[in-house]
């Protein structure tokens, strides 16, 4: 069995402040994906960059607190690779890549384009430019497990109020569609949703009113699997009993 964990931080030192560290301590994982690090190298302790048990492998974004994703193994990975080859997303550090034989654990942080126009449309390209980057890693015969928040809701079961949010960043039309292909032309796998079709399972929540008390929700954060891992999903869960950021983990069991 191999147990992966995903978990947009927004902040590694105040979801440290808060116990993530110390909670991932006792999850029995072997890979864990962390995303919207929002620090540099030269702010990262030394539990942060290794928590007991684990080896940490980071893509940090350039500009200081800002993006940037992480991964952490309990196994030495053959390889690790940071970025996907376009300097607009490298430079904001949203990839970085695990070997472990054929089968790559990948932690991935889409951009949001809730913040205006312009940050719409460089989401836009990073979904054109990701397609190719996955279907050279296929053809190359791995087998991937894409971890991360992919700011995007795939269907109205995926959030509460999707009939306001229609035309809305992460919920858009053309944002749906490309996941419609994603899961549909190329045969990729939603994993979570592969063994649990029940509404209502949110990772996401605004810090706004009272989101999180009335589980007004997004899933947005997903374990993806290429289309050879189709049915090793043994189980899914969202952690909520605590909370160390606005997001919350998505724990996955697989049998490989």
């Amino acid at each position: 069995m191999l147990r992966v964990i995903t978990l947009n931080l927004n902040g590694i030192r105040s979801a440290s402040a808060k116990g993530f560290l110390k909670w991932l301590a006792r999850q029995k994982a072997d890979v864990v994906c962390v995303q919207e690090l929002k620090a540099q190298a030269a702010d990262m302790t030394a539990e942060m960059l290794a928590p007991k048990g684990f080896q940490g492998f980071f893509h940090y974004a350039e500009k200081k607190g800002y993006s940037g994703v992480g991964l952490y193994s309990k196994r030495q990975p053959d390889c690790v690779s940071e970025g996907i080859g376009v300097r607009e997303f490298d430079a904001e550090g949203r990839y970085v890549r695990a070997d472990f034989g054929k089968l790559s654990v990948i932690s991935v942080y889409l951009p949001s384009g809730s913040s205006g126009e312009h940050r719409q449309q460089s989401k836009f390209r990073f979904m054109a430019a990701f397609y190719p980057y996955l279907d050279k890693l296929v053809r190359e015969g791995r087998e991937l497990i894409l971890c991360g928040d992919w700011n995007i809701a795939h269907k109205e079961i995926d959030l509460r109020n999707w009939r306001s949010n229609r035309k809305n960043s992460g919920f858009l039309p053309e944002e749906r569609a490309w996941l419609d292909a994603l899961f549909g032309d190329e045969n990729y796998v939603d994993g979570f949703r592969e063994i649990n079709e029940q509404p209502d399972q949110y990772t996401w929540w605004s810090n706004r009113g009272q989101a999180w008390a009335n589980n007004v929700g997004w899933r947005i954060d997903y374990q993806i699997l290429s289309p050879g891992l189709r049915g090793s999903v043994l189980g899914a869960s969202i952690y909520k009993k605590r909370r160390f950021s606005d997001h919350a983990p998505l724990v996955m069991d697989y049998d490989l």
